[in-house]
This record gives C-alpha cells, structure tokens and sequence, in this order.
C-alpha cells in the first residue's frame, strides 16, 4: 500500500471494524494499531474484506495504546489523522485497570498525535453519557465519581476532560465524538457486542428478563455501527477543529417501548412489571441480576444533537431508519441464543 494517511486505535473493536472497511471504501490509506498484530491480522484482513473494504490500502501494525509511543515504529509521518477508539470497556474494572487504557492510553495518543508533522485531526470516541457531565471535576469529585459510577465510566469522564485540555494545550486539531449505545449494523444487525442492551435483548428472548428497568420516561437512546461509521469518517472533512458530536438518533423510543418492539418481533412477551432505576440502586444486585455500574444509564436526559445533524447534512449522510435496524440486530442477537 502506498503510506497511510489515518492511524485506527481499537480497529479490532465494535467501532473500528466497521470504520476501516467505510476508510478504506473511501480510498484512505488505513494503518491499524492491533497489539499482537502477527496472531491477529489474518483474521482482520479477512474481515475487511468480507465487509467491502480494500485491504490493499490497508496495514496493520503491532502497537499498544498504553506504550510510550504507542509502540509504533516510525516512518508514519505521511499520518494525518488520528483516531482513538481504544478503550478498555467492561463494568467491575479497578481503577488502575480503567486509567492506564482509558486516560493514560488516551494521553499518549493525544503526544503521538503532537508529532506528526501534518496533523489534521484527532478524533476521540467518549461516549453520550460521559460528555454530558458539566463542568472539570476536581480530584475530590473524580473520587467520588470513581466510588459511584464504576471504573469504566469514570475513567472515560476523566479521559474526556484530559484528553481536551492535552489537544488544546499541544495546538493539536480536535473533535471528540460521543456516541449513544451503538447496535447492530442497520442492515444485516450484526454486531461484535453484546454488553449492555444485547444482554437486555438476550436475556427478553429467553425468558430470562423478569422486569423492564427504568420507567415509562427512561431513554437509552441507539445508533447503529454502519451510520456511526460512516460519520467518523466525514468528521476531518467536515467538522471545525474543537466540535463535539453527540451522535444517536433522537427518534429511539423510550426503553420500555423499544423492547416491546424487539419482543414483538421475536414473538416473546415483554415484561409488564417495571422497576425505577432508584429501587434497582437500593436492591443487591444478585437479585436484580443488574450490575450497579449500567444503572445510570437509566436517565430521561436528552442531549445536544445540532452539530451532528449539521455535519450529516453536509456529508450527506442519513440516519437509517431505526425500527428496522432494531430488527435486524435482535435476529443478530438471538440467532445462536
């Protein structure tokens, strides 16, 4: 391949592996950070191509976001952008565990992206949730953070604030992108995933979801992968340096809704009891079979989404139609449960 003009951080994640195949497509020279690149490559490769990418503008280099340097040899100074999808993304995680993927990791892709002689633009995935908290917290209320929201989510609200103070600090080009939960893709449902919403679907398909969480208010708003995707994609083109992108659909029904849709059209019955997010909090989780660290997910809240819709219609991009692709990712979800 000729030299790569975008480095991929996570390219084997959720995201990255419908984002390479969408730069790829668009003829950008794709070089993908993959830690034991020699035991995974293969199966990468194949992947691009099985989802209509070009693996001729395709490298795949041994790295590690939590090494100095990312562990990356030289020779990408022809690397223009940058995009950090890397995380480590799991509930229960110790604090140490969380940091050194998802702020210190974050830190040192914010330094590599520093020394690129022609850098255009650092894209940072957060998440809707995480970038919705107002304001810098202090380290008495990171703590605090850390005691009631978990690990995971604390260490991206932490990563969120550092990595935006590091771009502005180093003059680097910036967006931070922060998606809703991402499903399936919006045509065939498939998805690598199923943390989350996938284990609610799961779990409704075999009988096993004795409750819907939440109440008739509650809002855990979707996007699906390919859509998400294709807007990474447009964000150097098409975003001012310092935009943030809330990127969901502002049409996802409200929870309690949506898994009636799925229920219905995996033929089960949805719950018809419900219980508020505030008595999931105050009951041990070996009986909610919730982990406390999902729960605050379990809001109304909305969320700014006109830089997004502005940046679509520039790109001209649309968001598929969600019912559909609701659909098609609860066949995805369920064929082999």
């Amino acid at each position: 391949m000729n030299q790569p003009d975008t480095l991929v951080i996570g390219g084997t994640g959720l995201i990255g592996r419908w984002l390479v195949p969408e730069l790829t497509r668009q003829g950008r020279g794709v070089a993908v950070l993959v830690r034991r690149a020699a035991e995974r490559e293969a199966e990468l490769r194949a992947w691009v191509v099985a989802h209509g990418g070009d693996t001729g503008l395709l490298a795949v280099l041994d790295g590690d976001l939590t090494r100095p340097g990312l562990g990356l040899p030289g020779g990408l100074d022809t690397v223009r952008d940058v995009y950090n999808l890397g995380a480590r993304f799991d509930f229960g995680l110790d604090r140490a565990e969380a940091r050194r993927v998802n702020v210190d990791g974050a830190l040192e892709a914010v330094r590599w992206t520093a020394g690129l002689p022609k850098a255009r633009r650092l894209v940072h995935i957060s998440g809707y949730r995480v970038a919705a908290v107002d304001g810098r917290l202090d380290a008495t209320e990171l703590d605090a953070l850390y005691r009631k929201a978990g690990a995971y989510e604390a260490s991206k609200v932490e990563a969120d604030q550092a990595v935006r103070e590091a771009a502005g600090e180093l003059g680097i080009p910036y967006n931070a992108v922060n998606p809703s939960s991402v499903i399936g893709d919006s045509r065939t449902g498939e998805t690598v995933q199923t943390l989350g919403l996938g284990e609610m679907v799961r779990d409704l398909h075999r009988g096993k979801l004795p409750a819907l969480p939440g109440d008739r208010r509650t809002w855990v708003p979707l996007v699906t992968v390919d859509h998400l995707a294709r807007f990474l994609a447009a964000v150097p083109e098409h975003a001012e340096p310092g935009e943030a992108f809330w990127v969901l659909d502002d049409d996802t029904p409200p929870l309690h809704d949506l898994m009636r849709l799925v229920a219905a059209h995996l033929g089960v019955r949805a719950p018809r009891l419900s219980v508020p997010a505030g008595v999931l909090r105050r009951l041990p989780s070996k009986l909610t079979k919730a982990d406390p660290e999902t729960l605050s997910f379990l809001s109304a809240d909305r969320y700014p989404t006109g830089s997004a819709r502005k940046l679509e219609a520039a790109a001209g991009l649309e968001l598929p139609p969600l019912a559909p692709a609701v659909r098609a990712w609860a066949d995805h979800l369920t064929r082999a449960s």
